[in-house]
């Protein structure tokens, strides 16, 4: 007996290296799938896939809130198949349903007409899950809609696909649940959401979203939202695995340190989002630029600090990251700014940094899921005051939130050099951050938030049948 209990500890030592290495490999083997793509996806197994399959509650959880929905055949409806938020929530429910046993369906609606290998590998990683995938404009999908129990509009856009259905529409809007993520004003479109009034419901990612779409719809279009649902999201268990495992992170910092050529002391600021103007790369830099000014004309003392761009597509070459490449050689920061290309797997980055920048702007976020994500590994959170960042972020208890524009640059600086020059300050607000997620922000919180709407969809939809 006293070898067995004395081996428990090092089979949870191994287990620990084990999972390290894993979410390793899946940065070192990068280039498998490089080849196959226009950029590293610096992808995991599916199960430790934190962009991806992020949310998988267990067919044999006794109290699984999603139990009833076994057997239920579910269609879902994305208007796109891609690496961006939108698709990866869907993917997410399409597994949270599996694992129950529900019959699930796929469909995309925008394809191109050449073969896509960022699709081919999402279909094929749902196809392993037992996901049917089928095409949008078949039949089969058209007789599939009106056999299923539930069908789950994703985006506002995808409210174009619904016209398919002509005569037989009045069947399928009464067990249509539009999942809405979109904060910008071009999605207003009659085209697009002229059947949302008639559906059984809308789910949106955040308060501010939910009242922003009801206010929109109203003065812009002249239409009412339907039944409209919040369901905030939450982290998976194995991204919550790595975020609570000391070894593990200890492991993932050092080997992406050593990667980017930064020491273990220094201080690293990073945004982790795709780069566009919308998520404020560019005046995040220019806030970082700034910070280092002021440190260095009051001579302020600080860990050397650098910040990483995570998000970069090298392939594309876009307009907007050549300006922030240039904006780096112009202030002469090669030595501090690092660009990574776009992942599906952040849990090695939230591991390395110490502090997340989240900075989209305009309207904001319509939740922002790296910020929980974030939040789970002990980090603070310096947000633009907008958008569901604000229902997220406690402004000076789990970090600091400054004014999205130009007009916040200058804020996100001070901000920046807040938490540069005091550790403590640091901790306590990374700390605070963990306890909120493990409050509100977990799988099970999301699981039971979108049973109880589908429980009343179900309900809604079979009372007007």
């Amino acid at each position: 007996m006293a070898k067995q209990s004395g081996s428990r500890p090092w089979m949870a030592f191994q287990n620990r290296w084990v999972l390290a290495a894993l979410a390793l490999f899946s940065i070192s083997t990068a280039v498998v799938f490089v080849s196959k793509t226009a950029f590293d996806s610096c992808s995991t197994p599916a199960e430790l896939s934190s962009g991806l399959v992020r949310a998988t509650v267990r067919v044999g959880d006794v109290n699984n809130p999603l139990e009833f929905m076994r057997s239920k055949l579910v269609l879902l409806v994305s208007h796109e198949l891609s690496l961006s938020g939108g698709p990866l929530l869907l993917m997410e429910l399409a597994f949270l349903l599996r694992a129950v046993g529900a019959n699930v369906v796929w469909i995309t609606i925008q394809k191109p007409a050449e073969v896509d290998d960022v699709i081919y590998n999402l279909e094929h990683r749902m196809l392993a899950r037992g996901v049917l995938v089928m095409p949008a404009k078949d039949q089969k999908a058209v007789d599939t809609s009106l056999k299923a129990d539930l069908v789950v509009l994703n985006t506002a856009v995808a409210g174009k696909w619904l016209d398919i259905f002509k005569d037989d529409i009045p069947r399928v809007l009464p067990k249509v649940l539009w999942w809405i993520h979109e904060m910008r004003g071009h999605y207003f479109k009659v085209e697009y959401v002229k059947h949302l009034p008639f559906v059984a419901g809308a789910m949106i990612d955040s308060h501010v979203t939910a009242e922003y779409w009801k206010n929109r719809t109203r003065e812009r279009l002249g239409i009412k939202m339907p039944e409209t649902y919040v369901v905030l999201l939450g982290n998976s268990r194995e991204l919550m695995a790595i975020a609570e495992d000391d070894i593990a992170k200890k492991v993932l910092r050092e080997h992406i340190r050593e990667s980017l050529g930064v020491r273990s002391g220094d201080l690293l600021f990073a945004i982790i989002n795709s780069v566009s103007r919308g998520k404020g790369q560019d005046l995040f830099l220019s806030a970082f630029s700034e910070s280092l000014k002021v440190i260095e004309e009051k001579k302020i003392q600080v860990p050397a600090m650098h910040a990483v761009v995570v998000g970069s597509d090298m392939a594309a070459q876009t307009k907007f990251e050549t300006e922030l490449r240039n904006f780096v050689t112009e202030k002469k920061l090669h030595d501090r700014v690092h660009f990574i290309n776009k992942t599906l797997n952040v849990a090695p980055y939230l591991a390395t940094i110490d502090v997340l920048v989240q900075n989209s702007q305009a309207r904001g976020e319509f939740f922002g899921r790296i910020t929980i994500e974030a939040m789970a590994f002990q980090l603070p959170v310096l947000g633009t005051s907008a958008g569901g960042t604000t229902e997220i972020v406690v402004d000076g208890t789990t970090g600091y939130l400054h004014p999205a524009g130009k007009e916040g640059v200058r804020d996100l600086a001070k901000n920046i050099i807040k938490v540069a020059t005091d550790t403590q300050t640091r901790q306590t607000l990374g700390r605070n951050g963990y306890k909120r997620v493990k409050e509100m922000f977990l799988e099970h919180h999301m699981a039971q938030r979108i049973a109880a709407v589908l429980q009343d969809v179900l309900r809604k939809s079979r009372s007007m049948h």
